[in-house]
């Protein structure tokens, strides 16, 4: 995929040990609804504690307040209380609100790339695509937010597959996919493209129904498990469960 737009790094070094020397690695995506909960509360380090319940090695967030005159920018802060290296794609970049994708890791990042999967006069989309270091080698995790179409989602999956072209590293495709219909042709695509994959119910996280957030690697094989993340804070921080991956080296 070339290059669209540069993606912004909160770039300090973590200090916990670098889980790159596991054999095994716990990946998660979690929709953080602007980090305001169920009760109507806007409270980012309630999104924090979730995070470190997940003892994730990398998280992707999908709507994530990045500053403007709207909200406060709280990947500063998401970054702080988790410790772990921040990296911003937004999918919004107006002087009145910043919003969009981002990711956390503690794992090395090797480089970013941004796709702009904006549809006609829709709410604008993309997918953050971060390269990220592990010892059996490079990860590729291309993270997300889909439409709420069908159209949309249909033009959406088409570009992110197209968009795979490095078949020799291991790809991760994760995020909040909006796609509830499991014979709609969004999920047939990426089922065909990935394989299938557990694919837990995590909205509305009071009492879940639907499977709207997903986590896909190719190759499958290194795919051990799939499972949403049920604390009692995980239900309040958020409209979306996060959705926890472990993935073999």
């Amino acid at each position: 995929m070339d290059p669209s737009a540069p993606s912004d790094t909160l770039a300090s070094a973590p200090s916990k040990p670098a889980a790159a020397d596991l054999r095994v690695l716990r990946i998660a995506t979690y929709n953080i609804h602007g980090a305001i909960g169920c009760d109507g509360v806007y409270m980012p380090q309630r999104i924090a504690d979730v995070i470190a319940e997940l003892d994730a090695d990398i998280v992707a967030l999908q709507e994530v307040p990045l500053g403007g005159r709207a909200a406060p920018n709280a990947l500063p802060m998401l970054r702080e209380a988790t410790d772990m290296l921040a990296i911003a794609g937004p999918t919004l970049d107006t002087p009145e609100r910043r919003y969009g994708n981002a990711v956390l890791t503690r794992l090395p990042v090797r480089a970013t790339r941004t796709l702009n999967l904006s549809f006609g006069k829709r709410e604008a989309r993309g997918a953050l695509d971060v390269d990220i270091a592990s010892t059996s080698g490079v990860l590729r995790i291309v993270a997300t937010h889909l439409g709420l179409s069908a159209r949309e989602r249909r033009a959406q999956i088409a570009s992110l597959i197209a968009a795979f072209d490095t078949p020799a590293l291991p790809v991760i495709l994760l995020g909040d996919i909006n796609e509830w219909f499991v014979w709609g042709y969004p999920l047939r695509a990426l089922v065909t493209h990935f394989k299938a994959a557990p694919a837990p119910r995590t909205f509305p996280s009071r009492c879940p129904v639907f499977s709207l957030d997903r986590i896909w690697m190719h190759p499958v094989e290194r795919l051990i498990g799939v499972q949403a993340h049920r604390s009692a804070l995980a239900r309040v921080a958020s409209d979306h469960l996060p959705l926890v991956a472990h993935v073999r080296l």
